[in-house]
């Protein structure tokens, strides 16, 4: 049995433990998160720990080192087997158990894998993360004889999801992508009103059909073609793990998450007048003066699933969101980030304000954006260059928020620069009314960061 372990640099990730298997993941790092999370669990007073996999070729492997090494800490494990990451968070509330682990590449391609954790009480990221791989260089682990069992906690999830919403009858297309949903959307449909028609709900970690993020446009071509083609109300797609939505509207146009996130709010705000709704940095202008329009408090936070849900914790926010297309619910739910949830939230909104999500995107301001842009900038160096750009910034008058990065408000529009938690690179966003304002907004973040040597690069997109 391992008494160390040292991880792989690159695999302890701000809100999960991720690398490419056979390169910079292995079963042997999978046993050491399962000692290193296990004693985490132990030494609070907890013992239970659920755990669940997706449906990518190396993970069953993965999570047969991973509950070894939950139970040589001494914890007890349920496993709940093959779903999305949302039912994995789900079981650790039915279940009450103390943590859950997940196995699971999330969006990224096929030959990645990795682990996302929970504690019972709140997510588990950043600093809790460096100290589990602090504790595994160091071997401290707590030892122990633990049990495992298997639970199918599928029919309760179902159950739970279809338990208190209204829906109305409509024409939906569900794209699962051949991630973890497809057998979860499959029951789904059988038990929902209106006509309803799949893609790829077939299980395969392979992913054939095409890469499992619905946040890439290109990736929603054949679920745009389906709605086209059957003339459907809307089409939903999910990513590897179920945790992430995408959404496209009966004219075949890709909704974004902060408009969803409006829409979603537009109800809510009916039933919860003056509620804090969350949303991320690159969050639309229209989103956070909608929501102030229709009496909300918009809350502008910094973009991660962790860090968002800690702040839902924080405020008592019911709903907040990111353009990533994590969308959380704490109203009627549970306040993780459930992709299939939100996809029937969002089709009991449509019913409930009476208009189709294309004439509810339709009704909101028009305006002009980036994609991401994206630079390249060592890991080492990308946090000093966004401080440097706010010192400019600030010297020169400028209107900004540094909730996350710099958020520069100006006449034209507004434009963000922050550094990816993930990556060695810079992002940035830019929104306005009109092209020649987006155009000056996007010139100005190339002055700043020209002046700091850094430019953009065909590479770094």
């Amino acid at each position: 049995m391992m008494n160390q372990h040292r991880f792989p640099r690159t695999s302890l990730r701000e809100y999960d433990i991720r690398g490419i298997v056979g390169e910079t993941l292995s079963e042997t790092d999978a046993h050491a998160v399962g000692r290193g999370f296990g004693t985490v669990v132990r030494r609070a007073g907890g013992r239970t720990v659920a755990v669940g996999r997706d449906g990518r070729l190396s993970s069953p492997a993965l999570e047969a080192a991973l509950v070894e090494g939950l139970l040589a800490t001494g914890c007890d494990v349920v496993r709940i087997g093959l779903g999305p990451t949302p039912m994995l968070y789900y079981a650790v509330k039915a279940l009450e158990a103390a943590g859950g682990v997940m196995v699971t590449g999330s969006h990224n391609p096929s030959n990645f894998n990795g682990f996302k954790m929970t504690l019972a009480e709140r997510p588990f990221w950043g600093a809790d993360i460096r100290a589990l791989g602090a504790a595994a260089e160091a071997g401290d682990w707590e030892s122990g004889a633990g049990t495992v069992h298997d639970e199918d906690v599928r029919a309760r999830y179902l159950n739970r999801l279809l338990e208190d919403v209204r829906l109305p009858a409509l024409k939906v297309g569900w794209d699962c992508g051949n991630g973890a949903t497809g057998e979860i959307v499959s029951d789904l449909v059988k038990r929902l009103p209106g006509t309803h028609h799949l893609l790829f709900p077939e299980i395969d970690g392979r992913f054939p059909n095409h890469h499992p993020d619905p946040t890439v446009e290109a990736n929603l071509a054949p679920l745009k073609a389906l709605v086209r083609d059957r003339g459907l109300d809307l089409g939903f797609a999910f990513d590897g793990d179920g945790d992430r939505i995408g959404a496209v509207d009966g004219e075949g146009r890709v909704v974004w998450g902060d408009q969803l996130l409006l829409v979603l709010a537009t109800a809510l705000l009916r039933h919860l007048p003056g509620a804090s709704i969350i949303a991320d940095v690159k969050a639309s202008r229209v989103l956070f003066d909608g929501v102030a329009a229709l009496g909300g408090k918009p809350v502008m936070w910094k973009t991660g699933h962790s860090l968002i849900k800690a702040k839902m914790l924080e405020t008592g926010a019911p709903l907040a969101g990111e353009m990533s297309g994590h969308i959380f619910f704490a109203n009627r739910w549970y306040g993780f980030d459930d992709a299939v949830y939100a996809g029937l939230r969002l089709l009991e909104a449509i019913g409930e304000l009476g208009r189709s999500l294309a004439a509810l995107r339709d009704a909101m301001p028009a305006v002009v954006n980036t994609p991401e842009l994206r630079f390249a900038c060592d890991d080492t160096r990308k946090f000093d260059v966004v401080r440097q750009v706010l010192d400019r910034l600030r010297a020169e008058g400028a209107n900004v928020d540094s909730t996350d990065g710099a958020r520069v408000t100006t006449a034209d529009g507004w434009w963000l620069l922050r550094a990816s938690n993930t990556q060695a690179v810079l992002v940035a966003r830019a929104e306005a009314a009109n092209e020649p304002a987006l155009a000056r907004l996007v010139a100005e973040i190339d002055r700043h960061l020209e002046a700091l040597g850094v430019t953009r690069s065909e590479a770094a997109h």
